[in-house]
């Protein structure tokens, strides 16, 4: 299972995909209904929001294991 760094640096590849030009880390905390400074906090623990990953997955219809595993 991936940590939370390279959790994000996925997710970025995939709002990358989308279209964006640069993803930053504003726009992951903004893609899973997280304020920046609890993104902050939580890449700081480097500690996962499951439940708002689950979420996002749902909602862009991805399959979540490809943002948690190898």
């Amino acid at each position: 299972m991936r940590d939370f760094r390279s959790i994000i640096d996925v997710l970025k590849e995939y709002l990358a995909q989308k279209g964006r030009d640069k993803v930053r880390d504003k726009d992951i905390a903004e893609a899973l209904g997280i304020s920046q400074s609890n993104f902050a906090t939580i890449k700081k623990r480097n500690s996962i929001p499951f439940e708002n990953i689950l979420d996002f997955c749902r909602r862009e219809k991805l399959p979540c294991c490809e943002i948690f595993f190898d």
